[in-house]
């Protein structure tokens, strides 16, 4: 009995409470835990994270970042590698433990990014389920963010770091806002979603900020400014973030950089999901500063699907607070029932990380048989199984960073991924060996091609070889 009773008051004090009476935030840490739980139990690897290990690997054996990329047979000489830093965690990551070291690597990003939201909301004394309910939401809504493994993680993880700050700031100015500057360094050596992070900062410091503390808001937005150019390429950093912004990829709106649309279910439950927390955002009444980030945020969103995921990590603190604003209450949670739950996620979260992943693509047998027929020469593959080869030591006509090559190149190979007719001319590009998804547009177009015939084929992919 003194053991049970003891117990209740261990749990009775996991209330998180502040003199001030800050509402208990027991069911919003609940919910962080439990979006950790089941990134741990379904995340997958996705393109755009293993050509980061790869392009790590080949750093440490040149010893200096290539200004190429040096698994790749088509052009790319003159290249700035700004986030080289990322590749280098990849690299480490894949060397330790292989796709399941960028699995943890994605449930730790995913870690940060609800724990620093819920530091958020219970800084914005929002109520508890309130709290929980829209971060279930906002992590229900993005499937793609959280669950599947890219160089994205980076700015997954620091941009609700940033907002955290910002925020902080906000309520109560303090000298604490010189932090973002290493963190944007940090972030711009990482990931090129630091100019998202510097955008929001930006419009926080020149609409909130400067009138309050003028000196201090301009020095911090000009160092700011230095810092996402604190790189290894330094002022080229400028040539990599105008690469990817400008490139085909982004003008031509392919995968994540495409528009929302409705024929997309993943796109349905974003829009179904971001609009009711939009509209409790604006029940709040955000500052002004907030008002502007959210409409461009919103613009952009709708532009590019990706951008979705800034819009609702945006949104998570003011849509709690106008939907706490609604009087809707929730039951109070004993301890008991607390600790029974928080016990939920963290065997999600065992079960998780000691099960194996399943991996998309081509298996290891086929990637190896695919270099085999190669003999050295360039391998043409979506872009999934081209950096399955790129980590596996072969080499591939194009691949990730897509942003690398020449333009011409990128809108070639996007057009062949898009099984249009243009965009069989890269098949005379040297090409011998063709690895494609089973199904996919390139695959219906190789089948019907005579010059090629079936190589080898697992359950995901087929293997390629040209006849003449």
């Amino acid at each position: 009995m003194a053991a049970l009773a003891s117990t209740g008051r261990v749990a009775d004090e996991w209330r998180m409470e502040s003199i001030g009476g800050r509402p208990s935030t027991r069911l919003t840490w609940i919910a962080a835990a439990l979006g950790c739980g089941a990134c741990a139990l379904a995340a997958r690897m996705g393109a755009d994270a293993r050509w980061l290990a790869a392009m790590g690997a080949s750093m440490l054996r040149a010893g200096a970042i290539p200004h190429a990329v040096p698994y790749a047979a088509a052009p790319s000489a003159g290249w700035h590698d700004a986030p080289a830093l990322g590749q280098l965690v990849f690299h480490w990551l894949e060397t330790l433990a292989g796709d399941r070291g960028l699995i943890v690597a994605q449930v730790a990003a995913v870690g940060v990014a609800l724990a620093a939201l819920a530091l958020d909301l219970g800084n914005a004394r929002v109520r508890d389920g309130s709290g929980a309910a829209v971060l279930l939401a906002t992590f229900l809504a993005l499937p793609a963010a959280f669950l599947v493994v890219r160089a994205e993680l980076f700015s997954l993880a620091l941009f609700p770091v940033l907002l955290l700050l910002v925020r902080s700031d906000d309520r109560r100015r303090s000298h604490r806002i010189w932090l973002v500057v290493p963190l944007l360094v940090l972030w711009a050596n990482l990931h090129g979603g630091v100019l998202v992070g510097l955008f929001v900062l930006a419009v926080y410091l020149l609409l909130r900020r400067l009138r309050r503390a003028p000196a201090e808001s301009t020095a911090v937005l000009a160092l700011s400014g230095i810092a996402v150019l604190a790189t290894p390429q330094l002022l080229g950093s400028v040539d990599y973030y105008t690469g990817v912004l400008r490139g085909p990829v982004v003008s031509e709106g392919y995968g994540l950089w495409g528009p929302l649309t409705i024929d997309q279910p993943l796109d349905l439950l974003l829009v179904a999901i971001a609009i009711p927390l939009v509209i409790l955002a604006l029940r709040s009444r955000p500052a002004t500063w907030e008002l502007l980030v959210l409409a461009l945020l919103i613009a952009g969103s709708v532009e590019a699907r990706r951008d979705g995921l800034w819009l609702l990590l945006f949104t998570a603190a003011p849509a709690a607070r106008g939907l706490s604003r609604t009087g809707m209450r929730t039951p109070p949670l004993s301890g008991r029932v607390a600790l029974v739950c928080a016990c939920v996620p963290l065997l999600m979260l065992t079960a998780g990380l000691s099960t194996a992943h399943t991996s998309g693509g081509a298996g290891a047998q086929l990637v190896r048989r695919a270099m085999l027929a190669a003999h050295g020469g360039p391998i043409l593959a979506d872009p999934l199984d081209a950096e399955k080869l790129a980590l596996a030591g072969g080499r591939v006509w194009i691949a990730n960073p897509i942003e690398a090559f020449a333009p011409s190149e990128q809108r070639l190979y996007l057009a062949w991924l898009r099984g249009e007719p243009s965009g069989a001319a890269i098949l005379q590009r040297r090409i011998h060996v063709v690895l494609v998804l089973r199904g996919s547009e390139p695959q219906r177009r190789l089948a019907a091609d005579p010059a090629f015939r079936v190589l080898a084929e697992d359950d995901q992919t087929v293997l390629y070889r040209r006849t003449d």
